[in-house]
């Protein structure tokens, strides 16, 4: 117990230390800190809301809703665990309307818990919270210097059900299934069998599906939705083609709450304008935000939105080869894309992967980044899937350029093998709260991540900064940035065994600066270009202290 009090103890410590900058510090998302979770199984805030549309077939093994909601994650906002690991981005999974019944192709029944087969684009899911909840998130979230980044879903519907009708041909096709040969039978078919595929390569006007009226009628909420709809025509002059009234329905959770991007699913399975116009149409809605909300803009970003162009990396710079065409999503609505080769680069040394991550952002992407992540929600060969390189990941994961993608319980271990699971509900189990809070071992880990992730969100640098190798052994290197009139400058050491460090600060410190080892809470001055001091942890954070 004397060892999870200290453990905690020098957590709190350090997610109290601030650190201050000769101008102030601005967030940039190039080196944003993003937290991912699964709405429905990181924290169940309200056991009230866990059984709504009768959805009550037993499910496979993870494949039923198992009661997680925004009110469990504004929980854990108002306790500071994202602010005390150093996030400033938290990414959920979709919160709107699933289908209401449950599919069985052969593993049993699932429900569409994880948020990606959407019924209502207008209406938040009970099962996930109301939308005075998500109002209560994004702004306690803001307060705390997070940005909240909801998951868009333009792509396709949920699956047909005995409880859920398949929208209008006018909407959707309902075949052939995608082959991925090429560019045109992996965007115009549906990703897998009885997955209706938006039309959204169609610029032809379409009627609101019926069941769509019939719904909101009921709800009484249809003389609300038509005239908000007339309004987005009349003031865009889009074509009322079904592309358009989706990407109208998800920026709508733009200009009302002030959410502050888009994590874009399924992007390569879309014609490339799609995302274009919706980086558009949502950046107008965020300016609607802030000019109706000015006391409370967090700052001047642009909206932000990160591509899921599955198969990406870094590797392939801007352009993404479907075989018989190149397209570069960067030109076509995003600033960032997630990066798919980071979990292969990550067997690398750090410095190989911090080089040629760092020339790769600075030279053939400069101006644009990617996400990196170790693991996902559907990436069943993640880096560390036996959990048994956890700090290692951790300290790639979070030092390497590019935005950081920390999924749920990669900062305590949550198992990714789960008896009974199959396939993709392997990397969906419920987060180990229990853990957090009963396992020293879990705990160690968790401050680890703290430690990392807090001087992260303290200094763009790291992220976003140029990197530059100062010696091979011992390992230490400097990031530094400059944006504008602000400049961030850190050394940093990995793998140090010597209890006594000595580190050569010249042209990134000046003589006499105050110097603190983040890690270890060690101050010094520089004296002759150098600092010295003791710790015997193998990290070094060294940050100046002004």
């Amino acid at each position: 117990m004397k060892k999870i009090l200290l453990l905690v103890g020098f957590s709190l410590l350090t997610s109290c230390v601030a650190v201050k900058n000769t101008q102030e510090k601005p967030f940039i998302w190039e080196g944003a800190n993003v937290y991912f979770l699964l709405t429905d199984r990181f924290k169940n805030g309200d056991p009230a809301n866990d059984i709504n549309f009768n959805r009550t077939e037993k499910a496979a093994v993870l494949r039923g809703f198992e009661g997680g909601d925004l009110r469990g994650v504004i929980q854990k906002i108002d306790d500071n665990y994202f602010s005390n690991l150093g996030i400033n981005a938290i990414w959920m999974t979709p919160v709107v309307e699933q289908i209401h019944g449950a599919t069985n192709e052969g593993t049993g029944n699932t429900y569409g818990f994880h948020g990606y087969w959407t019924k209502d684009w207008t209406a938040l899911d009970p099962n996930f919270g109301t939308k005075n909840d998500l109002k209560e998130l994004v702004e306690k979230a803001h307060k705390k210097g997070i940005r909240i980044v909801l998951d868009a879903v333009i792509n396709h519907t949920g699956p047909v059900t005995e409880m859920d009708a398949v929208y209008p041909n006018s909407w959707v096709r309902t075949s052939p299934t995608c082959n991925y040969q090429n560019y045109q039978n992996t965007t115009a078919c549906t990703l897998v069998a009885n997955l209706p595929d938006i039309l959204t390569e169609s610029n032809e006007a379409a009627e609101l599906p019926q069941m769509l009226v019939d719904k909101w009628k009921k709800e009484g909420k249809y003389e609300v939705e038509m005239k908000s709809l007339e309004a987005f025509f009349a003031r865009t002059g889009y074509p009322r083609a079904p592309k358009y009234y989706i990407m109208k329905w998800l920026a709508d959770y733009v200009q009302e709450y002030g959410i502050d991007g888009y994590r874009v699913d399924t992007v390569k399975h879309t014609n490339e304008d799609v995302w274009k116009d919706f980086q558009k149409i949502c950046q107008e809605s965020f300016d609607i935000y802030k000019r109706n909300n000015p006391t409370i803009v967090l700052d001047n970003n642009l909206f932000f939105t990160v591509g899921e162009v599955y198969g990406y990396g870094i590797s392939q710079k801007q352009n993404y080869d479907f075989g018989d065409r190149k397209v570069n999503y960067y030109q076509n609505g995003f600033k960032s894309l997630i990066n798919f080769d980071f979990k292969g680069d990550a067997n690398k040394s750090y410095e190989e992967l911090f080089s040629q991550y760092s020339n790769q952002l600075n030279s053939d992407l400069n101006g644009k980044t990617v996400m990196n992540y170790l693991t996902s929600h559907d990436d069943g060969s993640p880096f560390d899937k036996d959990r048994e390189r956890t700090y290692e990941a951790g300290t790639k994961l979070l030092l390497s350029p590019g935005i950081s993608q920390v999924y749920y319980g990669d900062e305590t271990a949550r198992t990714l093998t789960v008896s009974g699971a199959e396939g993709d509900a392997n990397l969906r189990s419920n987060m180990n709260w229990s853990e957090v809070e009963n396992n020293p071992i879990t705990l160690q880990l968790l401050t680890h991540y703290q430690k990392l992730g807090k001087f992260r969100a303290n200094h763009p640098a790291v992220g976003a900064g140029v990197h530059q190798m100062i010696s091979n052994k011992p390992y230490y290197f400097s990031r530094i940035l400059t944006k504008g009139n602000f400049t961030d400058k850190v050394i940093i050491g990995l793998d140090i065994k010597e209890k006594l460090k000595e580190v050569n600060v010249a042209g990134v410190f000046a003589e006499g600066d105050q110097v603190r080892d983040f890690y270890s809470a060690a101050t010094m001055p520089v004296i002759k270009g150098k600092v010295s001091f003791s710790s015997n942890s193998n990290i070094v954070l060294l940050e100046k202290i002004n």
